[in-house]
């Protein structure tokens, strides 16, 4: 059975992070590993949330999973707090992922802005830690900070996504994915390079009326268990495209829906059919 570790904090309630990583990536038929950087009541999109930190615990977990010879098939970090958490991450990559597929999903930033507590010389830690990685993923706001560009929301064109992709992975990673892109009204979705190939792929599913806080966790989760599964890069980016779709589809059919997050739960059995 494969096994894939990954890194970021315990929303209780949000649907993000690793509360969507870990049952995600489960239901795909891969065992998770979790690393608990912090543990949160919520997600920051609620007001007076409890914030517990985790760093501490980091090293001392991987300690002993190095005692016991434990490997893994992939490590996938999300939200990462601090410098010393970027640090951290390092070395576990070093420890761990000589043989394993490496994914660094930069989330630090969105529509335009970092996300509060962050500053450009994080964006610049974050960007080493990108080149450590085989797979990055980040959204036009992140991939912004991580080339010192400037943001550009919308009215790009194609030429513009395949010069950023080739930046992307001038940090060192040799596949990059563009989250969030829309080239044609009503469609959203990814854009892929991959530099040793000199390959460009990309996948657009329905644009829908209304957008979800932790869809990008869903998205990352869904694709690095979709790739450590063996469907391959492009069946996986297609796979996670459509299945964050569906979370929200399933979502807007229901009345009274939470708006903290998406009906990931629901759309668990389209995923695993997607998968075969």
């Amino acid at each position: 059975m494969k096994r894939i570790v990954t890194i970021q904090d315990v929303s209780c309630v949000g649907k993000c992070s690793l509360t969507v990583a870990l049952p995600i990536i489960s239901a795909e038929g891969v065992e998770a590993a979790v690393i608990p950087t912090a543990v949160l009541s919520t997600h920051t999109m609620f007001k007076n949330f409890t914030f517990h930190d985790l760093t501490g615990e980091i090293k001392p977990i991987m300690n002993h999973w190095k005692q016991e010879g434990f490997t893994f098939d992939g490590i996938y970090t999300g939200y990462l707090g601090s410098f010393e958490q970027l640090d951290l991450a390092a070395s576990l990559f070093e420890q761990f992922g000589k043989n394993s597929t490496i994914l660094v999903d930069p989330c630090m930033a969105d529509n335009g802005a970092l996300y509060v507590g962050f500053d450009q010389k994080f964006a610049d830690s974050m960007a080493k830690l990108c080149g450590k990685a085989d797979i990055i993923c980040p959204n036009l706001t992140e991939a912004s900070y991580l080339l010192h560009q400037p943001y550009v929301a919308s009215g790009y064109d194609e030429t513009y996504v395949q010069e950023t992709l080739q930046k992307l992975t001038d940090l060192g990673s040799n596949i990059a994915v563009l989250t969030g892109i829309s080239l044609e009204p009503g469609k959203l979705g990814i854009y892929a390079y991959n530099k040793q190939e000199n390959k460009y792929f990309q996948y657009y599913s329905e644009e829908l009326p209304q957008h979800f806080h932790g869809t990008g966790d869903i998205w990352a989760s869904s694709f690095f268990g979709a790739l450590i599964r063996d469907k391959g890069m492009e069946e996986s980016l297609r796979i996670a495209t459509d299945y964050v779709c569906e979370c929200i589809r399933v979502t807007l059919q229901e009345p009274d829906h939470n708006t903290y997050g998406v009906n990931f739960e629901q759309a668990i059995p389209y995923l695993v059919k997607r998968l075969g």
